[in-house]
């Protein structure tokens, strides 16, 4: 009776570890919590197999020597109290219901949905190395209560001495076996370990093949990265955006993807604002319904959403638990890769800035201009002569006095004023300059109006016949305030606007670029640029320190 109840377990062992082999039970297993949708799976799994326990039983006597209680108490201490109670209460009702009023149906129901809380309780509260011997004593508790309640509630009592004669020793020793298959399970789990172990190797071994790539982050670099993603992980297509527009999308649909395209998936634009994973085995694409399997997951700096990395399969439920480890951890190296190159960036472009204005200050085209404008007002205009001598002086101080740190607007916007009244006094009538300021107090970075409002002169009004007109502009706009510059003259050529928003740009054009650049290393977004008829508006918003 012995050997037959463990041909029973043993048979439960078996189909067990087939069913650990299956990828998306095993990826379940695999799994330190889970959802409701995948505890009600586990639980009609292991109803299942009490069931079958019974259906399987030997009967003795009016009894069934059977691995029901095996059943209920693998699946509680494996997945928690409410694999194991459900478990309990439904196969013990089932035993009942098969045999009202057997002589081992009603101790049989009592001691089923014991197991059950019992089994939960272990499965929370036993450490994990140990749960298999508890589970096998616990076990054989439930199989010697269950002979103890057949002593006392069978009629006649001679018929109950018979039977737990008979069967109590097989039963109890046979509940060895919650220990085997506590330990397959468990095995199973264990290997999330070598696969995170792998897949660690593999999120590192890329990080280091992108490694250059981060040095300058472009268009080009992002590809590039992209592409070598793509290639490691067998993935059909790759994309990494920002929180509002796709920087890179390489792979199986990579046509109808373009850089700069505004995001438009609900899907990714959930993510930003969650910043939770997010994870679609089975869902269609509306750009390219081929995908099938999507895996999003963002992209943070100092605990703030700055993007996403996507990865897309055209075959359903290829997210796999090793796929969303390794991508999880080559996520966050993405985002301390980012991090680091956006610092190194803005020192660069801080480098750049600062020699453009040394550039500037000893530009002996605009000095010798500006002194010709002093020198022809000297006779006729004594005190204009006067009033350009000191914004001279001052436009030179400032330059000589400019650091990498933030200045306030105020300051900007006097050597902005010195230098436009420099200019008017070149052009005289050519050039009018209007000032539309509400009273704001913020701190921006240094030289980023004067370069604007020099395009405008240089490559808007001058380029046109006839007077025109440059209108610099400074709005409260609550929590942001949004500095431009109008001009009226011939307008920017498209071929310009888009090289700029594209990163590149020719060295003549350094002024605006730059411009550009800092303002999206610090703020996240760089100038806007607005064609009118006639002219051209460059603007950007500086957000308001919090006080």
């Amino acid at each position: 009776m012995l050997m037959q109840l463990f041909e029973r377990a043993a048979l439960l062992l078996i189909c067990l570890f087939f069913i650990t082999r299956i990828p998306l039970f095993k990826e379940t297993l695999q799994k330190n919590s889970h959802s409701p949708a995948e505890l009600t799976l586990l639980t009609l799994i292991f109803c299942m197999f009490a069931l079958f326990g019974t259906y399987t039983g030997i009967e003795v006597e009016g009894s069934l020597v059977n691995v029901r209680i095996i059943a209920i108490m693998a699946g509680g201490i494996l997945f928690g109290p409410w694999v194991g109670i459900i478990t309990g209460i439904v196969s013990g009702i089932h035993r009942y219901l098969i045999d009202i009023g057997g002589i081992t149906s009603i101790p049989c129901l009592i001691t089923s949905i014991l197991a059950g809380g019992v089994s939960g309780y272990i499965g929370r509260r036993v450490n994990r190395s140990k749960r298999w011997l508890v589970g096998i004593a616990a076990g054989m508790v439930c199989e010697a209560l269950t002979m103890l309640l057949i002593l006392v509630m069978a009629q006649p009592h001679g018929l109950g001495v018979d039977i737990v004669s008979k069967i109590g020793l097989p039963m109890i020793i046979g509940e060895v076996s919650i220990g085997l298959i506590v330990l397959l399970i468990q095995s199973v789990e264990g290997e999330k370990e070598n696969i995170a172990a792998r897949q660690a190797k593999l999120a590192l071994d890329i990080a280091n093949k992108t490694l250059p790539y981060f040095r300058s982050i472009n268009a080009e670099s992002l590809h590039t990265i992209c592409s070598i993603i793509k290639e490691d992980i067998k993935a059909d297509a790759v994309a990494i955006t920002d929180t509002r527009d796709v920087l890179a999308y390489v792979g199986f649909g990579e046509e109808r993807y373009h850089i700069g395209d505004e995001i438009i998936s609900d899907v990714t634009k959930s993510t930003i604002r969650s910043g939770k994973i997010t994870i679609r085995n089975h869902i269609a694409d509306d750009k390219t319904p081929q995908i099938q399997s999507l895996l999003i997951i963002p992209l943070e700096e100092r605990g703030e959403v700055t993007g996403t990395l996507k990865i897309y399969y055209r075959k359903a439920y290829k997210i796999t638990y090793p796929l969303q480890t390794m991508a999880i951890g080559l996520s966050q190296i993405i985002s301390t890769l980012m991090e680091v190159s956006r610092v190194e960036q803005i020192k660069e472009a801080a480098n750049k800035a600062e020699l453009k204005a040394l550039q500037t200050k000893i530009n002996p085209h605009f000095l010798f201009n500006a002194l010709n404008a002093i020198a022809s007002t000297t006779r006729t205009k004594p005190d204009k002569a006067r009033e350009l001598i000191i914004n001279l002086s001052g436009y030179l101080r400032y330059n000589l006095e400019l650091n990498d740190d933030l200045i306030e607007i105020h300051k900007e916007l006097q050597q902005v004023s010195d230098y436009v009244e420099i200019e008017k006094a070149r052009f005289g009538n050519r050039l009018q300059v209007e000032y539309v300021m509400d009273e704001v107090s913020v701190r921006i970075p240094s030289l980023i109006i004067q370069p604007l409002v020099e395009n405008a002169i240089n490559h808007g009004i001058l380029k046109k016949k006839g007077p025109g007109t440059v209108t610099i502009s400074v709005k409260d706009r609550g929590e942001k305030v949004r500095i431009s510059v109008a001009d009226t003259g011939v307008g920017i050529r498209d071929d310009v606007v888009d090289n700029l928003y594209h990163d590149q740009v020719p060295a003549k054009q350094i002024g605006l670029y730059n411009v550009h650049r800092r303002l999206k290393l610090m703020y996240g977004e760089g100038v806007i640029i607005l064609k009118h008829d006639p002219g051209t508006e460059v603007y950007f918003d500086i957000p308001k320190e919090k006080s």
